[in-house]
């Protein structure tokens, strides 16, 4: 399946302005916001924050991957092009888990 098509599976994040991606230590790694170019980002992390208890664990991370569909190659290919799938590919591999902070609209 498609980004384009996962997407229309996924939960509407609507009532979002943003999500905040949490270190370890409660601080703020990055900011996703709900605007063109991120909308669909803004979606992807919060459903699989909603599936994982407000979280991206390594797992979360993999799933996400899959949900990227067709994004992802172009992500190995250019890093640093898709920053929102670099940092899934990154946690996939890894064994921590990141907290999910949402801003209702």
């Amino acid at each position: 399946m498609n980004f384009t098509d996962r997407l229309k599976q996924l939960p509407s994040a609507s009532h979002l302005t943003a999500l905040h991606l949490l270190g370890p230590d409660g601080q703020v790694l990055a900011t996703i916001e709900n605007k063109p170019g991120q909308t669909g980002s803004l979606v992807v992390y919060a459903a699989l924050a909603a599936l994982y208890g407000g979280r991206i664990t390594p797992a979360a991370a993999t799933l996400g991957l899959e949900w990227y569909a067709e994004h992802v190659a172009d992500a190995r290919t250019f890093p640093g092009k898709h920053p929102n799938i670099d940092r899934l590919l990154a946690w996939a591999q890894g064994s921590e888990s990141f907290g999910v902070r949402t801003v209702l609209a």
